[in-house]
């Protein structure tokens, strides 16, 4: 190969370039990306970048001179609008077609909005730097902040309003915050900090849309029953969308991402892809899966770069097979988890307790470890990993469980 192109100038998309410099590939890089901006850590943009205790320049994930030895051609500001597999280009929102020997597709997710969503002032995402420092600037002592969505980021954001001294209301369409990734029972229970700090959290409710206070100004948001709740800011944090658009007119298969084999290879000779954009088999867990999350990112970044070198060079690819792992700081609480919940297994707390707000909890199926999930209990959930990867038994994880007991 002597031009690799990597579409997504984040997180998966450096990890992919570093691992091609890394694994000794001594030929063209090149780089595209939407925003006009080098590489940077997203998640302190609903945390400390957002509470104004971080600025712009603290989260660059690598120094301007690390970057300069990777010796990568950067096409940034413009985002990629179209891939041709039979002649090996992409072109990109300015005109310009790049040619490629080797692809990476790391175009990660754009956010979801609401239906209509208006482009009122004091409406607001999550995704970017630009979408963070805007938010901030709305963020004042007694601003009544509404947080659509109890994800992760929907009330990371509502913590970090709220204490900037923000009144702070979260409206959740499911039963319960977190629920997708962690379940009704445990999302409660993880939540709990959230209703010791003031901020309301109401359940089971259906937004129709926004209402306009003052002209070009959001004034509230209304429910399905004819309520509103009053806002002076409110935050969209609906979710994600996978970013394949501009992939919609090729042979690749899409289905929420772009679907891959075990090897993060996307169905073509030399095109992987990798991080949110990347549905790919698990082996460890026998299943497709699609994970938004850091640590995914980081590693597939590194795992498709590694595999399309390895197919160049005639090598056998590896597959790609984890335990995926995320967190989330909220107030004084850090939620991590591990592995995956489908909502069919039953969690078992541990350690701890919801009344402590510090817990371990375990989710088993058919008398396997599935997943753990502890609140502000590090050194107590992490040993878990390595047993999910082994894909443990139940008696297993609570062996392990007996040691914290009996220290």
């Amino acid at each position: 190969m002597n031009t690799v192109v990597i579409v997504g100038s984040s997180l998966a998309g450096l990890r992919a370039a570093e691992t091609l410099r890394l694994e000794k590939y001594e030929g063209r890089i090149i780089i595209v990306g939407a925003e006009d901006r080098q590489p940077y850590d997203r998640p302190p943009l609903s945390k400390k970048v957002l509470s104004g205790e971080w600025e712009a320049d603290r989260i660059s994930l690598r120094k301007p001179d690390d970057l300069a030895k990777l010796n990568i051609d950067w096409k940034l500001g413009s985002a990629a609008t179209a891939l041709d597999t039979t002649n090996h280009t992409i072109t990109l929102a300015s005109g310009e077609t790049i040619a490629f020997d080797g692809l990476i597709i790391a175009t990660g997710s754009g956010v979801r909005q609401l239906p209509n969503q208006p482009d009122w002032t004091g409406v607001h995402v999550v995704r970017t730097l630009d979408d963070s420092l805007a938010l901030r600037a709305d963020l004042n002592p007694g601003a009544r902040v509404v947080v659509i969505g109890a994800g992760f980021i929907g009330l990371e954001v509502a913590a970090t309003a709220k204490a900037r001294g923000c009144e702070v209301a979260v409206l959740e369409g499911a039963p319960a915050p977190m629920m997708r990734g962690l379940g009704a029972e445990m999302g409660h229970a993880a939540a709990l900090v959230h209703t010791d700090n003031g901020v309301s959290m109401r359940f089971n409710v259906k937004v129709a849309g926004l209402v306009e206070g003052s002209k070009g100004s959001v004034g509230g948001v209304a429910l399905d029953d004819g309520e509103v709740v009053p806002a002076d800011v409110v935050v969209v944090g609906i979710g994600v969308v996978p970013a394949t658009q501009w992939l919609e007119n090729t042979e690749l298969e899409l289905r929420d991402g772009v679907v891959c084999d075990t090897t993060l290879n996307a169905g073509l000779p030399g095109v992987y892809a990798a991080g949110d954009v990347c549905r790919w088999f698990n082996n460890l867990y026998d299943q497709e899966m699609r994970v938004e999350h850091w640590t995914t990112a980081s590693e597939q970044g590194a795992a498709a770069a590694s595999n399309l070198l390895a197919v160049s060079r005639g090598e056998n690819p590896k597959p790609y097979s984890a335990v995926p792992f995320f967190w989330s700081d909220q107030f004084t609480a850090r939620i991590q988890f591990l592995g995956r919940a489908n909502g069919d297994e039953t969690a078992h707390i541990v350690v701890g307790s919801p009344e402590e707000r510090s817990f371990v909890a375990l989710y088993e199926k058919d008398g396997y470890l599935k997943a753990a999930l502890g609140v502000s209990r590090p050194k107590q959930l992490m040993p878990f990993r390595k047993l999910l990867a082994e894909r443990a038994t139940w008696e297993q994880a609570l062996e392990l469980v007996s040691t914290f007991v009996a220290t």
